[in-house]
């Protein structure tokens, strides 16, 4: 039996239970009948992000994801209100932007710019929709907040509260994100100083979130940044070590973050090839809840060492 047989198994059983229930939504005589099986479908979708994330297959899980997004949108139709179902949409079409379509976008640049062009509006368009689910569950706890966002961030999210985390989280990462992949959006860039609110009020609020993901954020967000517009290298590295300290060292994305981060910034090829290294070092069975985005992180570590000569002078 193969490594990931069980995790398929248990993802087999989650999508049948997904198309019973389905199928049995549309027969189902009473409306308060059919809003119990909605929301416990409801329920059931919202609770499977540990199915993915344990996955020791990352190609396996770019093609079960579409069908777990698009069944999350249709039950959104029937319980708009569902936070949790919010929350995974969020973080799905997030993830899916990112680890594969932005991916693939680096990978296929030099041999088609306009393919890749074509992924990365794409993977706008997906950080987009995560944004808009975030901000729907922020909206659905605290009534008007979007609206108070645009208008003064800081104040807006004093009503935040450590359970908003996950929907701040993924709001800020999707956020972030769009901006990157969007030069000709002056737009969308000026909202750059609502996502900085929203992390560091997150960052307060739950330091320890997903074993340092906050501060991983941060790594990106002030060492991409020049110095005058307000970016630190040295704030990066202090996120950094708190990074790989709150993982234990069992995460390799802090590492490749800060080499394709800041050793390319700084052009120290010795750094970034040790970084990576360490990357590579990380066992993903040591810590089964990380495994899926270990893998894909290893995987981007190993494209990075393999065009090192692309980004250093």
């Amino acid at each position: 039996m193969d490594g990931h047989t069980p995790m398929r198994g248990l993802f087999q059983k989650s999508r049948k239970t997904i198309v019973l229930l389905s199928l049995g939504m549309m027969v189902l005589p009473g409306c308060s009948i059919k809003k119990m099986a909605v929301n416990s479908l409801a329920d059931t979708l919202a609770g499977t992000g540990s199915v993915y994330t344990s996955d020791d297959d990352p190609d396996f899980i770019r093609e079960a994801i579409p069908f777990s997004l698009k069944t999350i949108e249709g039950l959104l139709v029937e319980v708009p209100k569902h936070t949790g179902l919010l929350e995974a949409a969020a973080r799905g079409f997030t993830f899916y932007a990112y680890a594969y379509l932005e991916t693939d976008a680096l990978q296929i640049e030099k041999e088609d710019v306009h393919q890749a062009e074509a992924l990365r509006a794409r993977a706008r368009r997906m950080y987009l929709r995560g944004l808009g689910y975030a901000l729907r569950g922020l909206e659905v706890v605290h009534p008007g907040i979007e609206a108070q966002l645009r208008k003064d961030p800081v104040k807006a999210l004093e009503v935040a509260t450590p359970k908003d985390v996950p929907l701040l989280y993924w709001a800020g990462v999707a956020w972030g994100a769009a901006i990157s992949l969007s030069k000709n959006a002056p737009n969308l860039i000026a909202d750059q100083n609502i996502v900085e609110a929203i992390m560091r009020r997150a960052l307060e609020l739950d330091e320890d979130y997903d074993h340092g993901a906050l501060h991983e954020f941060f790594i990106v967000f002030e060492g991409s940044r020049s110095d005058a517009a307000g970016g630190s290298v040295e704030k990066a590295r202090t996120h950094f070590e708190r990074a790989v300290e709150l993982a234990n060292g069992q995460r390799a994305s802090p590492f490749v973050s800060y080499a394709e981060t800041i050793s390319v910034r700084n052009q120290d090829r010795e750094e970034f090839r040790r970084l990576l290294q360490q990357a590579l070092a990380v066992d993903p069975n040591r810590a089964p809840e990380t495994r899926l985005i270990n893998l894909i992180s290893q995987r981007r570590a190993r494209w990075l060492l393999a065009h090192e000569e692309d980004l250093f002078y």
